[in-house]
């Protein structure tokens, strides 16, 4: 039995990234390992029930996923460093961000990379090499167009639609803006060190915007405050100098992002809930998994409606 934990995901990958960045924080002892069609379609499939990543395999045979169980699984392990602050309401707000960056920030990261041809190379190419690292270039870039398109047939569910670009765009660049401005005078989002919700920031900035050439020559390079706290979460341990703001206090450069927060994300989070009770309340003896879609939830980003198609 290995000493170790093998993490396996792709660089490409939105939650990889998160995974990848706590566990270094963490510096626990692990290896990363590119996912091959072997693993996702058989083993990890096998293993957790569906094909997906990141997966954790722990050194005693458990295969983890869902990144938010991984970094429960590893706190409850390995006291030092942690990442959800003892403080009531830097908790709650390292809580609340870690959802906003999980799933709010899920448009913008597929729209910069599927809405912008220039990017499907670096997919095809690294993606290729992952799942078939024995065969011809050609033959990988033939085998990744295939969850390349898949990826890209599901952008009108989450509301990437030509109609809605200039929205996604206008809310990107001023929710990075007041990202940069605040990571000008903070290293992390709470203070000294990562907490939750630099960890799910992370994913989106690490996996799309920062790798794919796109959005990391628009978005990210451009600002180089964000750009350079994306560069410490690579490799965050060795920044992390010092605690989180004293007396459980906020900073306040972070005021565009509550907002984004509590009156665009919230009540999307409303909306799936009431539909989540109604279907309860409707198939009162469903024992199975929830259905992977729901009806559209209607809300809103930078003032402008958006709605899933």
């Amino acid at each position: 039995m290995s000493s170790s934990y093998v993490l396996y995901g792709w660089h490409l990958s939105y939650f990889t990234g998160k995974a990848l960045s706590y566990l270094r924080y963490k510096q626990v002892d692990f290896e990363f390992n590119e996912v091959d069609f072997y693993t996702l379609m058989v083993k990890i499939k096998q293993e957790t029930g569906a094909a997906v990543m990141p997966v954790l395999k722990s050194p005693d045979g458990q295969w983890i996923q869902d990144t938010s169980v991984i970094i429960d699984h590893i706190e409850s392990l390995f006291a030092q460093r942690p990442v959800l602050p003892q403080p009531p309401v830097q908790r709650f707000a390292s809580m609340l961000l870690e959802a906003w960056g999980d799933e709010w920030w899920i448009p913008i990261a597929m729209h910069t990379r599927w809405s912008y041809p220039e990017n499907y190379a670096l997919f095809e190419a690294e993606a290729g090499q992952a799942l078939l690292p024995w065969a011809p270039a050609f033959v990988q870039r033939w085998v990744a167009r295939k969850p390349a398109t898949m990826l890209r047939g599901m952008l009108p569910f989450v509301g990437i639609v030509p109609e809605q670009f200039s929205t996604l765009n206008a809310w990107a660049i001023r929710m990075l803006n007041a990202l940069d401005a605040h990571f000008q005078q903070h290293p992390f989002l709470l203070g000294n060190r990562p907490t939750l919700g630099d960890f799910s920031l992370v994913g989106t900035m690490y996996g799309h915007l920062g790798r794919d050439p796109w959005p990391k020559r628009q978005l990210v390079e451009p600002r180089k405050h964000l750009k350079a706290w994306l560069d410490r979460m690579t490799q965050p341990a060795g920044y992390a100098q010092g605690d989180l703001l004293a007396d459980d206090a906020m900073p306040e450069t972070l005021a565009p992002v509550f907002a984004s927060l509590f009156t665009e994300f919230m009540p999307m989070v409303a909306g799936i809930a009431e539909q989540v009770n109604e279907f309860s309340q409707t198939h009162p003896d469903w024992t199975h998994k929830l259905p992977r879609k729901l009806k559209p939830v209607q809300t809103t980003m930078g003032g402008r409606i958006v709605l899933p198609k």
